[in-house]
C-alpha cells in the first residue's frame, strides 16, 4: 500500500504543479492518470467531475479526494489532497517571501503572458472532452493515434450520434440562466439540483 500512495501523492503532486488555469485545467492530467494507473476509466472520471462541480469546494482538490478515496481508501484520498496542494503552498511562500520583486520582474511578467494561453488551452481540451462525453455518443479511442484519430461514433447514423436528452437539458439551462429573468439569478446549486432530479427522473423512465 506504501507504493500506492506515494503514486497518489507524485501524481497528484504534478498535477498542482502543472496545471496552470483552475480546477478544469486538471482534467487532461487526470485523464492521463487513469490511462497510466488503471485506477479509473474515462467515464469514471466524467461522474467524478459531475460530483466534483455539484460538492463545495474548488474542483481540483475534489477530484484528488475523489481519486485518492477511489484508489486507496480515506488514507488515498488525504494523500492526494495533500499532493495536489503541497505544490500551490510552496510557491505562495515563495512568492510572499519575495512579493515585491517578483510583482515588478519582466521575465516573470513574460511567463505569465504564456502561461494564460496555455491554461486557456488546457480548460478549452477539457470542454471538448466533457462536451464529447456527455453530450454525443462518441467514444474516445486509439490513445496513440493523433487526434484526428482519437474518436469515433458509437452508433450509426446522426440520430444515434447526439445524446439529445443531454442536449435539451443543456439548451434549456442556457436558456434559464441568460434570458429567463425571474430564474437568471438562481444559485447555480439550485440548477444543479433540478439537473439532478431531471436524470434519476429519465433514467427510471427508461428516456
Amino acid at each position: 500500500m506504501i507504493g500506492i500512495y506515494l503514486r497518489l501523492y507524485w501524481e497528484f503532486f504534478k498535477t498542482g504543479l502543472f496545471a496552470v488555469g483552475g480546477g478544469m485545467a486538471t482534467l487532461p492530467f487526470l485523464q492521463a492518470i487513469g490511462q497510466s494507473t488503471g485506477w479509473y476509466t474515462y467515464t469514471d472520471l466524467m461522474n467524478m467531475l459531475a460530483v466534483s462541480e455539484s460538492t463545495p469546494g474548488p474542483i481540483g482538490i475534489n477530484m484528488a479526494t475523489y481519486v485518492g478515496f477511489t484508489a486507496a481508501g480515506v488514507p488515498g484520498a488525504v494523500i492526494a489532497t495533500l499532493g495536489e496542494v503541497s505544490p500551490s503552498i510552496i510557491v505562495i511562500l515563495i512568492v510572499a517571501a519575495i512579493l515585491h520583486s517578483f510583482r515588478n520582474n519582466k521575465y516573470v511578467n513574460e511567463a505569465f503572458y504564456g502561461l494564460r494561453p496555455a491554461s486557456t488551452g488546457l480548460i478549452g481540451a477539457a470542454c471538448v472532452m466533457v462536451v464529447l462525453e456527455v453530450l454525443t455518443a462518441v467514444q474516445r479511442v486509439a490513445p496513440e493515434a493523433g487526434i484526428a484519430f482519437r474518436f469515433t461514433a458509437s452508433a450509426d447514423g446522426l440520430a444515434g450520434l447526439f445524446n439529445w436528452q443531454g442536449l435539451l437539458l443543456a439548451a434549456v439551462l442556457v436558456v434559464l440562466t441568460n434570458w429567463v429573468k425571474p430564474v437568471k439569478n438562481w444559485h447555480p446549486i439550485v440548477f444543479i439540483g433540478i439537473s439532478a432530479v431531471v436524470g434519476v427522473v429519465f433514467r427510471f423512465a427508461g428516456v
